[in-house]
């Protein structure tokens, strides 16, 4: 199948594919005379497994790991549940920070709770005046890996 059917198949966008090619995640396709990329049922499994990981926002380097790993069925399975446990911690860091910047942002919203002229917006006036004292903005609080 070409790009398009891998596309629609797999409900993944024609760039997202070529993406994953160029990460390594997906083995290229073999090329017709006219140089259109010809895929095969493998490449349907590998990016349905691909995808499922995305959607448990797995890293890309994790997806990597897991796919190396998945390539070698007769290892033993300890450094998947390694990698899984982590993951699991790297989610747990972010609910925690997500809780933290939602306590942050019903602060903020508490600061104006009627509407005024925009000169004197509890919100606004609180933002500006965290610039003003060297405080641009939140501490970074991104997990390593780009989840």
């Amino acid at each position: 199948m070409r790009i398009g059917n891998l596309a629609e198949v797999t409900g993944t966008p024609v760039e997202t594919i070529r993406f994953y090619e160029r990460e390594g995640l997906l083995p290229a396709a073999q090329r017709t005379e006219n140089n259109y990329r010809l895929y095969t049922a493998a490449h349907v499994d590998r990016l349905a497994f691909i995808r499922h990981c995305r959607n448990l926002d797995m890293a890309l380097d994790e997806i990597r790991s897991l796919l190396r790993l998945r390539d070698a069925p007769s290892q033993d399975c300890g450094e998947v549940n390694a990698l899984l446990d982590e993951h699991i911690g790297h989610v747990g860091q972010r609910i925690r920070e997500l809780r933290a910047l939602e306590k942050d942002l019903k602060a903020l919203r508490a600061r104006c709770s009627a509407p005024n002229a925009i000169e004197a917006c509890g919100i606004l006036n609180q933002l500006d005046g965290a610039v003003s004292h060297g405080h641009s903005a939140a501490p970074h609080r991104h997990i390593r890996g780009a989840h």
